[in-house]
Parts: structure tokens; sequence; C-alpha cells
């Protein structure tokens, strides 16, 4: 089989602080916080009633295929997204169409809003009172089918549900079905939505903030939850500098594992060991990155050990590290895929994503922690670095390049 370098040609977001790639990008370089207070469910005996939800999100706008009434709102910002990664690539939709190309996608909770109102109707009315409609739209892999409904793919349809760090696990998968000749082009990302069991699931867990996530701050109390879509267009390099595509990087090569070790408190060892797979893959050195887009999700346990695990896989010298969920909230299984395409607009306009809402950096963290407060800063980026934990141990480190 072949060994294809594999480029990114094509960014789609569809997030709280805006809709498209520039607008995303627009947003993360001024540091904007997209937190509101809920809409999407009945926040009646929540103490904590505020998440980073998409409120503009009007998919008959952006959608040209697929019927918006018989889809799940994950599944329509995976679909949305697509749509928009594609018009960006400059691709030509018949050519997808007509390729070996496919679509993977990562999710944590799937169509929970979905989910939601099937109980919602059963425990009111009783079975026979639940709408036959939601019935199809409720299995996760209608995210990844929604993407391939709407742009008409032929090719490989997963939904991955590794929870946060599915859209890295994702982007791997599909840059491997790229890189050996196995599709033509494939779209990976992932989606989710705001849920009233997520919400109720980390605030039990005591991982929810009230009203600000506040990655690597010392008075730093949780994540905020959050939804949208990401997705990314890979192609084989050749063919898009052969068609003069404007390209966002090279993926150069992913690392995956488990820590095996405790439900939902990451490892910084094994952690450690994913960002040394991933180097080895990419083959780069540790000194080489000069970004890391952490998962950085604001909870004392995550931002520790994520930091530790750097530095260990690191040494003296650690790249500047930031996070996107500090604007966004924790969007779950598009997580990964949002801190791509930041990885990506840093590469190609030079800047440094920032981690806003910052206040006080945890002197716990250690000494040298540039985290880009507040606001991005100029700063050239030539092999950024992309983390993702997840529930269960599941870690996944992406890397990306410039194109030399």
């Amino acid at each position: 089989m072949p060994d294809r370098r594999v480029a990114v040609t094509g960014l789609g977001a569809v997030s709280c602080i805006g809709t498209g790639v520039e607008a995303f990008t627009a947003a993360v370089r001024e540091g904007r916080n997209g937190a509101s207070e809920i809409s999407s469910f009945d926040t009646d005996g929540f103490p904590y009633t505020v998440a980073c939800e998409v409120k503009d999100f009007e998919p008959e706008r952006l959608l040209r295929r697929i019927d918006s009434a018989r889809w799940g709102r994950s599944a329509l910002f995976a679909a949305a997204a697509a749509r928009l990664a594609v018009e960006d690539s400059g691709l030509d939709p018949g050519d997808l169409s007509a390729a070996r190309t496919g679509s993977i996608m990562g999710t944590t909770a799937g169509e929970s809003q979905v989910l939601m109102e099937v109980v919602d109707q059963w425990m009111s009315q009783g079975l026979k009172a639940v709408d036959p409609r939601l019935v199809p739209m409720a299995p996760a892999s209608q995210i990844a089918n929604a993407v391939s409904a709407e742009l008409h793919l032929t090719g490989d349809s997963q939904t991955i549900p590794t929870a946060c760090s599915a859209s890295n696990m994702a982007l791997g998968y599909a840059y491997d079905l790229v890189r050996t000749g196995q599709a033509d082009f494939m779209l990976a990302g992932g989606a989710d939505a705001v849920n009233r069991s997520c919400h109720a699931g980390f605030y039990r867990l005591g991982a929810l903030a009230e009203k600000v996530c506040r990655p690597f701050d010392v008075n730093r109390s949780g994540i905020l939850t959050g939804e949208g879509g990401a997705v990314l267009v890979l192609e084989p390099l050749e063919h898009a500098q052969a068609r003069g595509a404007r390209i966002y990087g090279e993926v150069l090569g992913y690392g995956v594992n488990c820590d095996a070790k405790h439900m939902v408190n990451p490892d910084a060892s094994s952690f450690a060991e994913c960002i040394r797979i991933a180097h080895r893959f990419a083959g780069v050195e540790a000194s080489q990155v000069d970004y890391i887009s952490a998962h950085g999700t604001g909870t004392r346990t995550n931002d520790i050990t994520e930091v530790t695990a750097v530095r260990e896989a690191f040494g003296e010298r650690i790249p500047p590290i930031s996070s996107v969920k500090s604007m966004i909230g924790h969007t779950m299984g598009a997580a990964s895929a949002f801190g791509a395409i930041a990885c990506l607009k840093a590469i190609q306009e030079g800047f440094l994503p920032p981690t806003a809402n910052l206040e006080e950096l945890d002197p716990a963290l250690g000494p040298g922690l540039d985290v880009v407060p507040n606001v991005a800063r100029p700063g050239r980026v030539d092999v950024a670095q992309n983390q993702g934990l997840a529930f269960g141990g599941n870690n996944v480190v992406t890397v990306f390049g410039r194109v030399a």
C-alpha cells in the first residue's frame, strides 16, 4: 500500500463563538467567551445554568440535501460543519461524491437530546406516545451518516464514540485511510449537543464550573458543557498541490493508547507515552513542536495531570500551550476537532491561540508555563500538537505540520 502524505485543505466550524472557519478563528484570536444561560433544556433544579450553546444555529441555511426535521441536533452540527469544510476546500462536491470519500465523526453523547425527548414522552405518556419520527434519529451512527447523506458520500461512514478524544481518533483513522490509499478523500471531525444528561453528570462529578471555564487558573473549578460541529477535509498532498489548493497544513501522525486504570481520572505517565507515540509516528522530536492545543478542561485534576504529562514528554522546554475550551466550553466529541482547527489556523496565519478567562496562573503547574493568556499573540508555528483525553483513559494526540 502507498504511504502518501496527507494535507488538510478544508475546515468547517459551527460553534458558540462563530460559524465558519474565519468567524471561529477571529473569535479565538480575541479570546471571546461563548458562555450563556442555557436555553436548550429546562434548568429548573440545577444550581448551575450556564453552558456554551450555539444560539443562532439555522441548519436549513447551511444544508443543501438533507431535511433538518429528520435528523438530531448533533447530526445537523456535523453535516453543516462538513458542508462548510467542503466549501472551504474548493473541491467540487460532485467530485467528492464520485470518488472514494467517506465520513468519520467522533461523539461523546451521540443524540442525547433526541434520547431525552424519547424518555420524557415515554415516562409522561407511556411507550405508545413516543413520537416514531424520533426513533431513527437516535442512533449515534447517524452523526457520520448525516455527513454522508448531505454530501452523497459512498465511502466509509463511521461514528467513533470514544468520548472527549473521539474526533482526534476520527482524524487518525481518516488519515490512515487516505495515507494508505484506501480512500481518495475523507471528512473527519466530531459533533455533540448540549443536553441535560451530560450537564447533570458533570455536575454530580463535581467537574462543572458555575459560570466561567478557566483552564490553568489557580481558581479553576471545572468545565462548561458545550456543543457544535467541527470537520476537516483530508486529501493526498500531491493531489492538493496539483489542483492549486490552499493547504492549511499536513497531518504528520498521531498516537493512541489507553490508561486502563480509572474510569474518569487521567494518568500522567500513560498520557506522556501517548505523546511520545505521536512524535515517533509523526517523525518529530519534542523540541520541534511549537504549540500545543491542550485538552485543557479547566478541572483541577485534568489540568495538573496534563501539564505533568507534557513535562514528562518534553523535558525542560515546554512550548506554548493553551485551551480553546476556555472559549467554547467542552464540546465533548467535537473538542479535538476544534483543537485541530485552532492548530491549523495557527500554522497558516502565524499566531498562538489563547487561553481565555485567565486571572492567575496556578503555581502548582510549575515554572515556565506559557498558556498564552487571554488574547492571541503572533508566533510562527511549524509543528502543532493537538491533545485529547477521555473518560476510560482513551488518549489520542494528533500532530500537524507546515508543508515544506
